[in-house]
């Protein structure tokens, strides 16, 4: 760790190579560097409570769907750090003695509230709550933001693609456009919502997300013709497969499809031109056949508005890529990390004081809150209701019009206390989702209806 050069302030070092399972890391130097002063202070050691929120949404996003809870609390049982990370980080500078210190014995032991994985949340919305020391809360703010803003992107592009392929299978497979990582975790975050299937094998493995995928061009090409092709696919996978019929001619290989399996092909998949024309031919063509049970696979740069353009079109599967693991062109949540309360003394009977950003166009809302749904007769969302105020909690969910609490326990004392599993999350968000009106699931650009900002607060 001897190797250092010096540019434009920053200090580059030689490489650490570690096997350690870590994710502490997984974080920015002005954390470590905080921590360092806070430490010097004393301020370390006051308790505090940050809050995840967004002040906005999206533009044109009506709801938003929170994802990566499940995720984040995997990460947070790995987040020590390494004897070559503290190593590191007093090569370069980041950390003194007192901070490599604090850091080698560092276990989180405070407790996180969140919204359920798979909630709905609009701007404000109190999406997760971090409270303990200023020290150990402010350590993960870089991890928390990374895992929630990319999971919950995608959700919320996954959710509006489920919502426009009125109740037809989707399947998420877009692995090869993004980080190897992102691919894993955007398929997760997909299946959480509504997605049937993912073509990535490693979110089959580390998550039960149900796996899917035959063939793609090359298979065909590495053939004399598309015949041979399609006749090596079903000798080895079987007549219920599904052949991707457009290399060539579409047509001519809808004809080749069901003259080489029968008209008990599964499926074929069409990846090129018009989807609307082409899988009209399609039903047109293989109805002609007799294969009228063969269903038909679209893919190719769908997003919801092209998947909402097929409502009427024979289709029966959509897989989509490029369009889901970007966030359909919101990569991020857009959520923020903020203190919101914090004791002026150590120890864990000293007063939290609420506080606030006053920055214009980046203020934020002192206090801790707590969150509930209003619902009105037909179980429809009325309002978020959010105070910060503790003695009006008892009021928040005392009140005659129906409501149910948004936060659950997540982390207490550094344990894990809620750990749904997958289908669990999928069951909650459905019936989150049915608590919308029409207009909040249109797919047209428009505004939230709901807030999670208390009022007279900014927003």
């Amino acid at each position: 760790m001897d190797r250092r050069a010096r540019d434009a302030g920053h200090t580059f070092v030689t490489p650490l190579t570690t096997t350690a399972a870590s994710t502490a890391l997984h974080t920015d130097a002005y954390e470590i560097t905080m921590l360092r002063a806070a430490l010097a202070d004393g301020t370390a050691a006051h308790r505090a409570t940050f809050e995840v929120f967004a002040r906005r949404l999206p533009a044109g996003r009506r709801y938003g769907v929170v994802a990566g809870l499940g995720r984040l609390t995997e990460a947070l049982q790995e987040f020590r750090f390494t004897a070559g990370q503290i190593a590191m980080l007093r090569a370069t500078g980041v950390a003194d003695d007192a901070t490599a210190a604090y850091l080698a014995e560092f276990a989180f032991t405070g407790n996180i509230d969140a919204y359920r994985e798979g909630e709905l949340y609009f701007p404000y919305s109190p999406v997760l709550t971090v409270s303990g020391t200023f020290g150990e809360c402010v350590l993960l703010e870089t991890l928390v933001l990374s895992i929630l803003n990319a999971d919950s992107a995608v959700a919320t592009a996954a959710a509006r693609m489920v919502t426009a392929a009125t109740g037809r299978p989707l399947i998420e497979m877009g692995s090869r456009r993004t980080h190897e990582e992102a691919a894993v975790a955007a398929a997760r975050a997909a299946y959480l919502v509504g997605f049937t299937a993912t073509s990535n094998l490693q979110a089959g493995l580390r998550y039960g997300v149900p796996v899917a995928g035959t063939s793609g061009h090359a298979f065909v090409l590495a053939h004399a013709d598309e015949r041979a092709g399609f006749a090596g696919q079903v000798a080895a996978l079987g007549t219920g497969t599904t052949l991707l019929v457009d290399t060539y001619d579409t047509g001519a290989g809808i004809r080749t499809a069901i003259d080489v399996a029968g008209t008990d092909l599964g499926a074929i998949r069409i990846d090129s031109g018009d989807p609307a024309v082409e899988a009209a031919r399609a039903r047109t063509l293989l109805d002609s056949l007799d294969a009228r049970d063969t269903r038909i696979t679209v893919t190719g740069d769908l997003d919801e508005h092209r998947i909402a353009a097929l409502a009427d079109a024979p289709v029966d599967t959509f897989g989509v890529g490029t369009r889901l693991v970007t966030g359909a062109g919101a990569p991020t949540a857009e959520m923020i990390y903020k203190l919101v309360a914090i004791a002026d003394a150590p120890g864990a009977d000293a007063p939290l004081r609420p506080v606030a950003k006053r920055s214009v166009g980046k203020a934020s809302i002192g206090g801790i809150k707590r969150a509930s749904r209003e619902l009105d007769d037909t179980g429809h969302a009325v309002r978020e209701r959010v105070v910060a105020t503790p003695d009006l909690i008892g009021h928040l969910f005392g009140r005659t019009r129906p409501s149910r609490p948004l936060q659950v326990s997540v982390v207490r004392h550094g344990t894990v206390v809620h750990s749904p599993t997958p289908e669990g999350v999928r069951a909650h968000h459905g019936r989150a989702k049915t608590e919308l009106l029409p207009r909040d699931l249109d797919l047209s650009p428009g505004t939230p209806r709901l807030t999670g900002a208390p009022a007279g607060s900014p927003s």
